[in-house]
């Protein structure tokens, strides 16, 4: 598949700003300015690679915490991802009520989550069959971690799918580890993908620091689900570089030789490898995207240290769609 050179350094800027942000987050943690963080890093790949395969803002969304990527690169500015993290009104998840980075935006029909892993599949497969009910084009991206294979709503969801023939690509985002539990502890089976075999759905398994494979690979599976053919399951492989979150201490687990090893295979310097030797960027070009991204790092750093904290009333309210409809026209 042909990429334009347009295309490439947007996906590429998509994985800088990622990690920039990221790596920000680990340090208003530390500082104490936030209270809980869960990375993306070593992700950005598998994300970004997916979400341009879809048609952003048109079709829909169900992710999981770790999809700070695929969130920039369907809109989440990083204003938003800040306010996120320091739990802020002006956040569009939740308004400042929900945990970090259980995100949701609606004006890109992302639907958020709750902590208990895998339950946004199962609402994937219900938006999947609306669409198929309605006779709509639209397709559904759904995302965990290859621990959430181990849950009882993960087969519910692709069993379904599968069954109803429905628009919906169940992403795996194998990263090796569910927390402090190897993957080989998870499944007797050498991948997730391998389980599509058994509920009837095809599955593939693609290296996720490969951002062009990733996203061919991904394209191939949305015009399936969009023209009727069904759901996929594609499995990513990725390696989580930091712990599973800011609450976790990863050397109970794993040596600093394997992370250090893994790091060689980071996607973003693969990435950057890949775009500066076909041309698509020079160093000069890269150096300004690290300077913008800083700036807008920084920038979403002091705008959310002066934002607005919800207020008390607020921890009820809105709950309903009714009521937030009635408060979106309130400030109309």
């Amino acid at each position: 598949m042909e990429l334009s050179a347009d295309l490439k350094r947007e996906m590429f800027w998509m994985m800088l700003l990622s990690r920039r942000l990221d790596e920000r987050a680990w340090a208003l943690h530390r500082q104490g300015k936030i209270a809980f963080h869960i990375s993306g890093i070593g992700h950005e790949a598998a994300q970004v690679g997916a979400a341009f395969a879809l048609k952003r803002g048109y079709d829909w969304v169900a992710p999981y915490y770790r999809d700070l990527a695929l969130m920039l690169s369907l809109g989440m500015t990083p204003r938003e991802f800040i306010m996120g993290l320091m739990g802020k009104r002006e956040e569009p998840t939740s308004g400042g009520r929900q945990m970090p980075s259980h995100f949701g935006l609606r004006r890109a029909n992302v639907v958020s989550h709750s902590s208990p892993v895998a339950t946004q599949t199962v609402h994937a497969a219900g938006i999947a069959l609306a669409i198929k009910m309605r006779k709509d084009d639209r397709v559904v991206l759904t995302t965990i971690g290859e621990g959430s294979t181990s849950q009882g709503e993960w087969y519910e969801a692709v069993n379904w799918a599968a069954i109803h023939q429905l628009p919906v690509v169940f992403m795996v985002q194998n990263n090796q580890y569910a927390i402090s539990v190897p993957a080989r502890k998870q499944m007797a089976v050498k991948s997730a993908a391998d389980k599509a075999c058994g509920l009837g759905l095809p599955g593939f398994q693609v290296d996720g620091n490969d951002l062009y494979q990733v996203y061919e690979r991904f394209c191939e599976a949305v015009e399936l689900a969009r023209s009727g053919g069904g759901p996929t399951l594609i499995e990513t492989l990725v390696y989580r570089i930091t712990p599973h979150s800011s609450d976790d201490d990863d050397r109970t687990y794993r040596s600093r030789e394997e992370v250090e090893m893994n790091k060689r295979n980071d996607p973003l310097l693969r990435a950057r490898s890949e775009i500066e030797r076909e041309g698509v960027l020079s160093a000069s070009e890269i150096a300004e995207m690290e300077d913008r991204a800083l700036e807008m790092v920084n920038d979403a750093v002091r705008y959310a240290e002066q934002a607005p904290y919800p207020s008390v009333e607020e921890g009820a309210y809105p709950v309903y769609a009714e009521q937030i409809r009635q408060k979106e026209a309130s400030h109309a």
